[in-house]
């Protein structure tokens, strides 16, 4: 069994903006991350009075999850390399069971690369609640390299 780091170490964000918590696996072709829905978890700031979590969170949770399928893979490459920006260009399809993500309820988050180039790649996404799938889509992504991410922050001054 490999021993993982917590989501945030793979991912560029910061909190409050990491979603997702526990890495349980990432290969060549996957990852699952996991994430609790309480006041006590990192996603307490996005809870309604309910304590249920909006639908439209599922897209960038599945997301978060891709980056660390992305971190990972950057770690392994190079154990000191801070994980690299992405971009997410769309979500395909993505459908929720139901408006929220129940309050007190475990997220298990899978993510299956479909394909991938130097910048560019798809992913099927899904998040699962004891074992019933919640949540679907396919999302796909861009890494820009430093120079046109340069561009991009040049750009955003303007």
């Amino acid at each position: 069994m490999t021993d993982y780091l917590p989501a945030a170490c793979y991912l560029p964000h910061e909190s409050p903006m990491v979603l997702v918590d526990e890495v349980i696996l990432v290969d060549d072709e996957h990852a699952h991350c996991r994430v609790a829905i309480s006041c006590e978890s990192i996603l307490a700031p996005f809870l309604n009075t309910n304590g249920d979590l909006p639908a439209w969170f599922g897209v960038e949770i599945i997301a978060q999850t891709i980056g660390v399928w992305s971190g990972w893979h950057g770690r392994r490459q190079d154990n000191h390399k801070k994980p690299r920006l992405g971009m997410l260009l769309g979500a395909r399809g993505y459908c929720c069971k139901q408006d929220v993500f129940p309050a007190r309820s475990r997220l298990d988050i899978y993510v299956t690369l479909l394909m991938r180039d130097e910048k560019v790649g798809s992913f099927d996404g899904e998040i699962v609640i004891d074992g019933e799938k919640y949540a679907s889509g396919r999302l796909n992504t861009y890494q820009p390299d430093n120079n046109e991410l340069q561009q991009l922050l040049e750009q955003g001054k303007q």
